[in-house]
């Protein structure tokens, strides 16, 4: 990661052995922890203090959504702790690892800009210590949708917030619903194995045109910028014909909107689904909240989406 001793006022220690922990330049800026000792000394002496305290976890280049994310765990407890760490292990080799962007100076500015306490970033070694072999994976949850295209991605996932929640231990974790299999591969997670934090859900942030915020979404060329938000119109305008008195099937309605995307300019179309809201499970039929979910590719971008679809009035 790049030095973000611009910033800083430097590195300032009390007692002897006491883990690294870098303080602000001002009483708005958020300290920085770089390894767990600190990250621990830290919220423990929160903890002793009789504050609660969230959890934000990004891989950076911090944007509107993660804010927004930010802005919730800010109102939901004493103390906030933002991490940052591209985490290698949910990008496949053919992925994006080396060119996902990196800019750890403008995100500390904004984190204390709205007054987080503590950033917690990490090194890979810090993280992944040589000779380590555990992992977690969720079966059923992370089968589908996004794990049938990066079989790889949710073991990462569910490896690296198990290490973060378990590290910080906060009484909140709170996750965007743009990443929605996530989220609930997550929830699955702490619940099996009894970790003591409560995972919150934020709604999708979005442009005015519809298109959810993501760090990707840099990568589109101006003409994709404005193809991409007519994933979110397709999602709004199934989800009207699917709740609607509409009488195709809900096969005919997917195939209908399959077909917008890929005229639109869409190629590689991973899925589109409609899912129960819980589970992810395929429906043929909505009796329960569900979830239109979407991810297809728009020139070299891999763009990801998803909307609630309500049970339809009188069913």
């Amino acid at each position: 990661m790049s030095s973000v001793s611009p910033i800083r006022r430097g590195t300032v220690r009390g007692v002897a052995g006491r883990p690294e922990l870098r303080h602000p330049v001002n009483e708005a800026s958020p300290d920085i922890a770089h390894t767990v000792a600190a990250l621990r000394e830290t919220v423990s002496g929160w903890r002793a203090a009789g504050e609660t305290v969230a959890l934000v976890p990004t891989m950076g280049a911090l944007h509107d959504g993660h804010m927004a994310l930010v802005e919730r765990a800010l109102a939901n407890a004493d103390r906030t702790v933002v991490s940052i760490f591209v985490n290698p292990t949910q990008f496949s080799p053919s992925e994006d690892l080396d060119n996902y962007p990196r800019t750890e100076a403008e995100d500390l500015l904004k984190l204390a800009a709205v007054g987080v306490d503590l950033a917690f970033m990490p090194s890979a070694a810090e993280m992944y210590v040589p000779g380590a072999t555990t992992t977690v994976t969720v079966g059923g949850l992370s089968d589908g949708l996004c794990g049938a295209m990066r079989p790889h991605f949710f073991g990462g996932v569910a490896t690296i917030v198990t290490k973060l929640l378990l590290q910080c231990l906060p009484d909140q974790a709170i996750f965007g619903e743009k990443d929605y299999q996530q989220l609930q591969v997550i929830r699955q997670m702490a619940r099996d194995l009894d970790i003591p934090v409560e995972i919150v859900g934020a709604p999708t942030v979005r442009e005015a045109d519809g298109l959810a915020l993501s760090s990707r979404n840099a990568y589109l060329t101006p003409a994709e910028r404005c193809i991409a938000p007519v994933m979110h119109q397709t999602l709004l305008e199934m989800a009207d014909r699917l709740t609607g008195d509409d009488t195709a099937s809900i096969g005919a309605i997917i195939s209908a909107g399959w077909q917008t995307l890929e005229k639109a300019g869409f190629q590689e179309i991973e899925y589109l689904a409609l899912c129960d809201a819980s589970t992810l499970a395929p429906l043929s039929r909505i009796d329960a909240p569900a979830r239109l979910l979407v991810g297809a590719w728009l020139g070299e971008t891999r763009l990801i989406d998803n909307i609630l679809v309500d049970v339809p009035t009188g069913d």
